[in-house]
């Protein structure tokens, strides 16, 4: 071969060489870019995952109809149910029933107070039934406390006869350490800290804004 060959023979070989190694690059780069666009894609469906994980929210329409209906903050209604059930239909060792866990013998009371006379048992794994009597009992705590969450998320849990008993030994009020029973205690508590994560998480789907 003489030497003009072998010379464009190598700076076709060069040229080769640059252009694969240009092409490569090209190919990372858009691999990079893709990367990044389905990162920003991702970023907000992945903090929606770790919300539902953490703090989920289910029927959000049947909390906004029933608080509404009951004149009851909608995070409030949402925080029951969460620190009740987890939003899982379940029964209770007690004998508690459903999303927000009323027993049998409540729901009975409720369906007689409020017309529902084709009401069963069966009925409170319904989540509109449920949350419907939840809410209902919840206005009802809250009505007989002059509007006192403490006092209403306290008898939901602990009884109405043992909260009228506290509030009358603490002289009216009832803070919550003021609450003997460490298991409401620590109910309420929850109750409270967690309306505030649902108002500030779940703003749109719990209709404030």
């Amino acid at each position: 071969m003489s030497t003009h060959a072998a010379t464009r023979t190598r700076r076709r070989s060069g040229a080769a060489r640059r252009k694969a190694v240009l092409r490569r690059r090209l190919a990372a780069l858009a691999a990079a870019a893709g990367v990044g666009l389905l990162a920003v894609w991702a970023m907000p469906e992945a903090k929606h995952a770790v919300r539902e994980i953490t703090l989920p929210l289910r029927h959000e329409d049947v909390i906004r109809q029933q608080a509404a209906a009951k004149r009851l903050d909608p995070a409030l209604v949402a925080a029951v149910i969460y620190t009740e059930s987890h939003f899982v239909d379940q029964t209770s060792h007690a004998g508690a029933r459903g999303l927000m866990q009323i027993t049998p013998g409540t729901a009975h009371a409720i369906a007689q107070s409020t017309g529902g006379t084709a009401f069963t048992d069966a009925d409170l794994a319904t989540p509109q039934v449920n949350i419907a009597y939840g809410t209902w009992y919840l206005r009802h705590l809250l009505d007989h406390y002059q509007g006192d969450e403490v006092a209403a998320l306290a008898a939901y849990n602990g009884g109405i006869g043992n909260v009228d008993r506290w509030r009358a030994q603490s002289g009216g009020a009832l803070d919550v350490p003021d609450i003997p029973f460490a298991e409401t205690r620590a109910y309420v508590t929850k109750v409270l800290a967690t309306q505030r994560d649902y108002r500030r998480k779940y703003a749109r789907e719990l209709g404030y804004r």
